[in-house]
């Protein structure tokens, strides 16, 4: 780990390419603020996976080019915002028209709030706490929350707490392991983002493909009960 002299003295990384490239310059640009816009931005769209998000934050402070602890803070403040926007629909929705809208929209079901939120009844600031590091769930887990009324500044503890040491793990990754990252974000920058966006394609398409065949499942099973 380079000490804070020589991290300064690093000349700035060559253009990345790619889904990466575009994430590192956003953090570049902006500094410390894009860490949280970038991590604001997972929370209302959650196949942006933070796990590749967060390390190039990381990297670019080992790079020299940002606070590790600023990065952290800003990180923690993008997913606290978001959370709270979550938490407020839930509020101001309740349950009866949360479970509509899932009713209502495309390849959503109730059965999924409904387990979503026999998961938060359960295990309550545990369920806000540990679902912060869970993928898809740190976003979503603030919904039901919002409907049970959970208390803003209990919620808002749980999901600080949460969020910010799973932000602190992976920018820490990328901030130890910086010197092995830049070689190979150098070369392979463009293969790597390509690898994140299929991966991600391939995620959305299973979950369309396994709920349109329930969907469709449903439907043949209701037809012979009509007859």
């Amino acid at each position: 780990m380079l000490p804070a002299i020589a991290r300064e003295a690093v000349a700035p990384a060559a253009e990345y390419e790619g889904f990466i490239g575009w994430v590192l310059s956003l953090m570049t640009t902006i500094g410390e603020v894009g860490v949280g816009l970038a991590m604001l931005i997972e929370t209302f769209f959650p196949p942006i996976p933070s796990e590749a998000v967060l390390p190039g934050a990381g990297f670019l402070a080992w790079d020299g080019r940002m606070n590790v602890w600023w990065a952290i803070i800003a990180a923690t403040l993008g997913s606290l915002v978001g959370a709270w926007v979550w938490y407020g629909l839930g509020a101001a929705l309740g349950r009866t028209r949360t479970r509509w809208i899932f009713e209502k929209v495309p390849l959503l079901e109730t059965a999924d709030f409904d387990k979503a939120e026999a998961f938060f009844t359960r295990w309550g600031g545990a369920a806000v706490f540990f679902g912060r590091c869970v993928p898809l769930v740190r976003s979503f887990i603030s919904i039901p929350a919002g409907v049970e009324r959970m208390g803003l500044g209990v919620f808002t503890l749980y999901t600080t707490l949460g969020s910010l040491l799973w932000n602190a793990i992976w920018i820490g990754l990328g901030f130890a392991f910086g010197p092995a990252i830049d070689p190979v974000l150098e070369q392979w920058s463009g293969v790597l983002s390509t690898i994140v966006l299929v991966l991600i394609a391939v995620a959305i398409a299973w979950f369309i493909l396994v709920r349109v065949r329930k969907r469709l499942k449903a439907r043949d099973e209701e037809s012979p009960a009509e007859d």
